[in-house]
């Protein structure tokens, strides 16, 4: 039997992932009518991004499953409609991406290299960096994207430590969890990055008490989300020097409104949501992937937990 898949993505990228997803619909084995346009009631499955117009599900009759172009959910967890399986999506390239950009600003940060790359008045100081295995990283955050930049950066030679909500065990990560544990990994980490969902439990982790358990002078880098921090915290911990700097890729308004204060603060690198994204070549057969196990009853990749959140 033919299954409609309905994309309900980005519109400008229709035309990357028409191509991919038909091809690895084919490779998988699967009959699968893909579109923009179909009728609600003869969709099976939903391929989904934030930014998607379908927002009431009520009408989609005899779908089987959303399947998420992002990793975060938190735009659709709470959506009341929704009554069938949500996958997230987790895909190699997303990953590697991550894993990339993370890598990048925490050697740039940890090597001083903004004092050479910025340097109008040409200043010769002559100050070698530390070794890697003298700076200590702390990942908040240890799902697939925290645990592989942590498991790169324990790579390169950094003490990392992780935090993840539950408890998990790694053995080159120093694993750490709840409360408590937050205080400690936060307590060790001269570089902070910050790759938790986005959910009422893990807004605003940093905020004026837990950037003042931080190592005076250390960096923050926040590819995950933007009510991760609070802003007016961070702002002020930036202002006495508690915190260095702040790399930001995430914000709670994007674009990010050119009166907000983080473009002016000298301390604040701002990148416009660019950490990583969902690549159509690799993506989709992880979408193609969840189809094929849908149908066969098993168990969905990445599937969501509605009651955490993600």
């Amino acid at each position: 039997m033919t299954l409609n898949a309905l994309y309900a993505g980005t519109q400008s990228r229709w035309s990357d992932y028409e191509p991919e997803l038909n091809r690895a619909f084919a490779e998988a084995g699967l009959d699968v009518q893909l579109s923009c346009d179909f009728a609600p009631e003869v969709v099976d499955y939903i391929i989904y991004s934030p930014s998607s117009s379908v927002k009431d599900f009520t009408p989609f009759t005899r779908l089987k499953a959303v399947l998420n172009l992002a990793a975060g959910v938190e735009t659709i967890t709470g959506n009341k409609t929704l009554k069938v399986p949500l996958a997230r999506l987790v895909d190699e390239g997303l990953t590697q991406g991550m894993v990339e950009w993370v890598t990048g600003h925490t050697l740039r940060h940890h090597l001083g290299m903004d004092a050479q790359i910025i340097n109008p008045a040409h200043d010769w100081v002559a100050v070698c960096p530390p070794l890697s295995r003298s700076r200590t990283v702390t990942v908040l955050g240890l799902g697939t994207l925290g645990l592989a930049c942590a498991e790169a950066l324990a790579a390169l030679g950094f003490n990392v430590a992780g935090w993840s909500r539950s408890p998990k065990q790694h053995e080159t990560i120093k694993c750490y969890s709840g409360d408590e544990g937050l205080k400690q990994a936060l307590a060790h980490g001269q570089i902070c990055v910050l790759l938790l969902p986005s959910t009422p439990d893990t807004a605003n982790t940093l905020n004026a008490e837990t950037l003042a358990l931080m190592p005076k002078g250390s960096f923050v880098i926040n590819p995950g989300r933007g009510p991760l921090i609070d802003d007016a915290a961070l702002l002020s911990a930036l202002d006495t020097g508690q915190i260095a700097h702040a790399t930001l890729d995430v914000f709670r308004i994007e674009p990010l409104p050119a009166e907000d204060p983080y473009w002016a603060h000298p301390q604040v690198t701002v990148t416009p949501h660019i950490a990583s994204e969902t690549r159509a070549e690799t993506s989709a057969g992880v979408v193609a992937e969840n189809i094929r196990r849908c149908e066969a009853g098993e168990e969905l990749l990445h599937l969501v937990d509605r009651t955490a959140g993600y």
